[in-house]
Formats: structure tokens, C-alpha cells, sequence
């Protein structure tokens, strides 16, 4: 029986120490520490789909909690039972006692388990919409105050009409102009857009 660990966050920007120091407890050696930073939404993750090809019947997959697994509900449903029937593990969450398939394997304890098991997979995924409308709602907020997204717009000279005129007139052509506001050909045309829409 060979024993492996599941860590998942979000984002580079997320760290995994916490499920790391978790599984070190348990002294799983650390090549059996799979982990992706990616997104809990789907299955197809690169960690995730190395440490499934390593699993054999009779081994054992801690992970830290079921969001880690992922956080769609019938997901989640379907890879414990992919993993636990098809591929004949058994899994433990550390963060909850109860759901450790190497325990009560009678009728009774296989049911309590799955009942846990859709609870925490419904709260699972209905954390992530709340996550993803909460952020929406706060983008439309702040788009309410004025608050603008994404890159700065570059100021452009303060004589850009009358460059765009003189590259019209064939005075100029476009790689002057190009210099002359330091700016990209794509924001060039857009601009030029703008300015005939009367936006500029």
C-alpha cells in the first residue's frame, strides 16, 4: 500500500504551506505530495492527473479538506467515486474524521459517509458562486464609481489630432506617428476610432 497527498490553492499567488505541514505530519514522503495551483471548478489539472495515474487498489490519498479536492459538486461526487470504486483506494480528509473510507465499511458507516460527503461537496461549490457573484457584484460597484479596470490608457500628445490629420493629408505616415506618440498600431487605429467617434 503506498500512501500520497492531494494540495491544491487557487493561484500562484496562494500558498500551499498549511496542506504541506499537514501531510508532513502524517509522513508522506514528499515525492507522494502531489500539488496544482489551479482553479478547484474542474478535474484537469496536471498534479492531479500524474498522482491518479500513480494510484493502485489498496492505496491510500489524504487531502487537507473536500474543497482541496474541488468545488463542484457533482465533480466531486464523481471522482470519490471514480477513486474509491473504479480505482479501489481509500481516502481520508484530514479536517474531517468522518470521511476516511478505511473506516466503517459496514452498510451503516458507508452511509453516513456519503451523506457527509454531499454536504461538504454542496458547500463546497455553493462557497465558489457566492465567490465568483460576490466578485462580480463588486466589480460592477466599483465600475458604478468610476473605478476602471485593467491596463492605465497612455496619454497621448496633446497634438494627436492634428497628427492624425497630417497622416490622413499623407504628410506623415504611420510608423512617425508611431514614434511620436511611443504608443503600440494596434492602440493607434483604436484611438483613431475614438477620436472619429468623437471620444478623443
Amino acid at each position: 500500500m503506498a500512501v500520497y497527498g492531494y494540495v491544491r490553492v487557487s493561484s500562484t499567488e496562494q500558498h500551499e504551506d498549511r496542506q504541506i505541514m499537514a501531510m508532513n505530519k502524517l509522513q508522506i514522503p514528499p515525492l507522494n505530495i502531489f500539488t496544482d495551483k489551479q482553479s478547484g471548478k474542474d478535474f484537469n489539472r496536471p498534479a492531479y492527473k500524474k498522482l491518479t495515474d500513480k494510484l493502485h487498489p489498496g492505496d491510500l490519498l489524504y487531502i487537507k479538506s473536500i474543497d482541496r479536492l474541488g468545488r463542484n459538486y457533482n465533480e466531486i461526487q464523481n471522482q470519490w467515486r471514480i477513486l474509491t470504486k473504479e480505482k479501489g483506494i481509500d481516502i481520508a480528509v484530514i479536517d474531517m474524521a468522518m470521511l476516511d473510507t478505511r473506516l466503517n465499511k459496514d452498510l451503516m458507516g458507508t452511509f453516513i459517509a456519503d451523506l457527509v460527503l454531499q454536504i461538504l461537496s454542496f458547500i463546497a461549490q455553493n462557497e465558489r458562486e457566492n465567490i465568483r457573484k460576490r466578485q462580480t457584484e463588486g466589480i460592477a460597484a466599483a465600475k458604478t464609481k468610476g473605478i476602471r479596470f485593467g491596463r492605465p490608457t497612455k496619454p497621448l500628445p496633446t497634438n494627436f489630432t492634428e497628427l492624425i490629420k497630417q497622416w490622413h493629408n499623407k504628410q506623415l505616415n504611420k510608423t512617425d506617428i508611431l514614434k511620436k506618440c511611443k504608443i503600440s498600431e494596434s492602440t493607434l487605429y483604436r484611438r483613431r476610432i475614438e477620436l472619429q467617434k468623437g471620444i478623443q
